[in-house]
């Protein structure tokens, strides 16, 4: 560790209830640097930079910035030193404005003591937005009316419009767009220029490697080492996290057979997509890829009972359906997946033995009474097959990590006894070995002879777990293609509409 780096964290600490979280963790960043850390859950992460951003007190060790003690025994005080912080849970206020979120604590003064220059605080408000490139935003609208995306680029306003000289940045882009995200790298590579030391965490190597000047991995709360990206790669980095490389990801299955579990034939939503047809077999993971707005969740949530379609018949076993809901969906033996599990597929204040059961209480039920011995022992099963943890069933899915909430989320609909699942997204938000583990419960599902529509923006898994793989592009299939066809170029290609 140089002495001339700007931040230094020496032998960091911290356990939680007897756990060790972190363990003597060195860590240095320099100024105008942005600087990644990666590690599965659990490795260590949020804890690292909650103890820089005063969220947590550390146990031991100590930390230094331009070379002075840091006493950063709450977020107040890390702030007056610089240091901001935007989490994964946003911490606006979703009754206030726009403007109020970014400027809280900063309102600007009328003559009148004790009153706001409403007209003078948009102003800011807009000149802050348009300064890091977020413009579209209404500073006059209310936060709880804006899309999620609009909500995550306001929580990064109101941190930069603060003095910074670091700005913590945990998971950024789980919810942005293609476009947004390019945004938000734009924000990174203007305030590193400024001088500002960006630290930045993320699951998707792909951006870390894009983003980063240097990128520190933690595994079991202790520091395995640092790497720059241009004398690395992404194996290298998920051997360090997990202990395998990229090629070891992926289950080795084998092919389907040729019974049609699903079929979809000439499919129309107006203002969605149109003329969508396709078939999945049984024991087959049918790969969907597409840019924001193709209109892939549309599809699925049509064939779910989620939304209604304008024309076109969904068939079920060769069965002609028509599910006017969810229910109905479940009830014919098809269950989906969302990209949102902490909106569309969880209760977070319920427990994991109500949240797993959640969708299929009329079957546990009699005389519209749950039998909770039997709905104990089917939960009790599922938390061992998918090995959510801790398997304590009356714990709270908040408290869970992402990637056993995701596994929870799983386990409500195998609980459905579905013999077609969709997966939307299935991997979002989860870390390297988490996704090792559902890659692999999505293998086992399909050797048992489930039909699988795996919907996900990340090339690698659509090439590495597909059978086949759709590309839809502005509400239209736009190529099919085979396991051995497919590559990410042809399959990016295809999305764009770029011909080869």
């Amino acid at each position: 560790m140089s002495d001339s780096d700007f931040l230094q964290m020496r032998g960091i600490s911290k356990s939680f209830d007897g756990t060790q979280a972190l363990l003597g963790v060195d860590f240095s960043a320099e100024a105008g640097e942005v600087h990644a850390i990666s590690g599965e859950n659990g490795a260590g992460k949020s804890t690292l930079v909650k103890i820089l951003s005063g969220a947590l007190p550390r146990d031991a060790g100590e930390i230094l910035l331009a070379g002075e003690p840091a006493e950063l025994g709450t977020p107040d005080r890390a702030r007056r030193l610089g240091i901001c912080a935007v989490y994964q849970e946003f911490s606006l206020v979703p009754h206030l404005t726009v403007a109020e979120n970014i400027l809280m604590g900063q309102m600007p003064s009328a003559r009148v003591a004790g009153w706001v220059d409403w007209a003078k605080a948009y102003r800011r408000a807009e000149e802050i937005l348009q300064s890091i490139g977020f413009v579209g935003i209404d500073v006059h609208r209310v936060v709880k009316e804006l899309s999620v995306s609009h909500q995550q680029m306001v929580e990064i306003a109101k941190a930069v419009a603060e003095r910074r000289r670091v700005l913590i940045l945990d998971e950024p882009s789980a919810v942005l767009s293609q476009e947004e995200l390019d945004r938000l790298f734009a924000l990174v590579r203007q305030l590193k220029q400024e001088g500002t030391l960006v630290l930045y965490i993320s699951h998707r190597l792909d951006e870390v490697f894009k983003i980063a000047d240097r990128i520190t991995v933690l595994k079991d709360g202790q520091l395995v080492g640092t790497v720059k990206p241009q004398e690395s790669d992404q194996n290298q980095l998920i051997k360090m996290m997990v202990g395998r490389t990229l090629g070891e990801i992926f289950p080795t299955r084998t092919p389907p057979g040729a019974e049609v579990a699903l079929e979809v034939r000439n499919l129309v939503k107006e203002g969605s997509f149109s003329d969508i047809s396709f078939s999945l077999g049984r024991g087959e993971v049918l790969g969907m890829f597409g840019l924001v707005g193709s209109g892939r969740t549309q599809v699925a949530r049509c064939i779910f009972g989620a939304e209604p379609f304008d024309a076109g018949e969904v068939r079920l076993d060769g069965k002609s359906i028509h599910p006017r809901s969810p229910r109905e969906a479940v009830r014919e033996g098809i269950a989906l997946l969302t990209e949102d599990r902490k909106r569309d597929g969880l209760v977070l204040i319920c427990t994991i033995r109500d949240n797993a059961s959640m969708a299929s209480f009329e079957s546990l039920s009699r005389w519209g009474v749950i039998d909770r011995r039997a709905q104990e022992a089917k939960v009790q099963q599922k938390v061992q097959e998918l090995d959510i943890r801790p398997p304590l069933l009356d714990r709270l899915a908040r408290q869970l990590s992402g990637g056993n909430q995701q596994k929870l989320v799983l386990a409500k609909w195998l609980m459905t006894q579905a013999r077609v699942l969709i997966l939307d997204e299935p991997t979002r938000g989860v870390d390297v070995a988490t996704k090792v583990e559902i890659y692999q419960i999505i293998s086992d599902l399909a050797a048992d002879g489930m039909g699988i529509l795996l919907i996900s923006s990340e090339l690698p898994e659509i090439l590495g777990m597909s059978d086949r793989a759709l590309v839809m592009r502005e509400g239209r299939l736009v190529g099919e293609f085979t396991r051995a066809q497919a590559s990410e170029e042809k399959l990016l290609a295809s999305a764009a509409g770029v011909s080869q």
